[in-house]
């Protein structure tokens, strides 16, 4: 098999770089590369099949659409970020939808192949630990939308993201590129509500709010705001 160089964006994924060499080549070599516009969908919630998925460029929101119209952000995927391995696991239909919020790269591993890599027990104890990070993400889901002062839910929202949020990395970064509105959508709030917030962590120094993006200022400060 002839080697296929790893994309720089799945260098910095602590889950990718940690599989074994076999399978990453395997995979790489199988994966099809996808251009996907912004606003386009990757697929919908119901949709059956489909592929294991590799961010490798641009930012994607991976949300839901309830009955009456309104739309809740689960997660947002950025660069070196997989995704789509739950319904490849299980056999089962997709649980949510995945949207492109700008232009991105991707790249796509055939069903079929992740499927074949899964007979390997280290690339599946691997995916188990993937599906742990997921479960783990859900409780933190669940822990920013309990009830308590919205500035810490804001604050343990802006942690997630700082991590990786589907694909935590122990180390956080210090810009968090996603618009207000999406972040909102995330918290439950109103776009209005969440800009007060952001004003006020903004003003006591520990953010500060450009175009698209937030930046920490004062990682130890958030993380006690978050605690809060």
């Amino acid at each position: 098999m002839s080697s296929t160089p790893e994309p720089t964006a799945l260098l910095g994924n602590p889950w990718f770089v940690t599989l074994p060499a076999r399978e990453r080549a395997v995979m790489l070599a199988a994966a099809e590369t996808l251009a996907v516009p912004a606003g386009e969908m990757v697929y919908r919630q119901g949709d059956g099949g489909g592929a294991f998925y590799a961010v490798l460029e641009g930012s994607l929101k991976l949300s839901t659409l309830h009955a009456d119209g309104r739309e809740s952000i689960l997660a947002i995927m950025e660069a070196g970020n997989w995704f789509g391995e739950v319904a490849l696991v299980d056999g089962s239909l997709r649980t949510h939808d995945v949207t492109a919020l700008s232009a991105c790269r991707l790249l796509a591993v055939p069903a079929a192949v992740f499927a074949a890599c899964m007979d390997s027990a280290p690339f599946a104890r691997a995916v188990a630990v993937l599906l742990a990070s997921r479960v783990r993400g859900l409780y933190g889901l669940i822990d920013t939308a309990a009830p308590g002062g919205l500035r810490s839910r804001v604050a343990r929202r802006l942690l997630s993201l700082a991590h990786g949020d589907t694909t935590p990395s122990a180390a956080a970064r210090h810009t968090v590129t996603l618009p207000q509105e999406s972040l909102a959508m995330m918290l439950g709030i109103s776009r209005q509500t969440l800009s007060k917030e952001l004003k006020a962590l903004a003003g006591d120094g520990v953010i500060s709010v450009g175009y698209g993006r937030i930046e920490i200022l004062s990682m130890p400060m958030l993380e006690q705001d978050a605690r809060a």
